[in-house]
């Protein structure tokens, strides 16, 4: 259960690193989210998490934010080593689901090599 679970060294926490990666990151955007991608030179991807109010209400929110938590939770290990990544949902999602999220990352994240490089 250990190797599923997001560590605090796999979240991006300050500030001043969400705007860093913001500022110098690689964008890619789908129908409903914005992912920006930054080389970190560690050997751990972290994730980042930007969900503002024209997502929802704080329940909406939140089930987003635990949406893309488990996506990233289970598919970190496929994804490309020593990147920051910062996801940025664009609006409410109509019917938001575990599938939906990681049919969409997924295809970004995971298959997408070449967004990394």
């Amino acid at each position: 259960m250990r190797s599923s679970s997001l560590t605090k060294k796999e979240r991006i926490l300050k500030r001043a690193e969400f705007i860093d990666i913001n500022l110098h990151g690689k964008r890619f955007r789908t129908e409903n989210f914005i992912i920006i991608a930054r080389p970190n030179g560690g050997d751990s991807t972290r994730l980042g998490l930007t969900v503002g109010k024209r997502v929802g209400n704080s329940a909406k929110r939140n089930r987003v934010k635990r949406l893309i938590r488990e996506f990233f939770r289970h598919h970190k290990h496929a994804m490309p080593k020593g990147y920051d990544v910062v996801i940025v949902p664009l609006h409410e999602i109509q019917t938001p689901s575990l599938s939906k999220v990681r049919e969409e990352l997924g295809s970004v994240l995971v298959k997408h090599g070449e967004f990394f490089s």
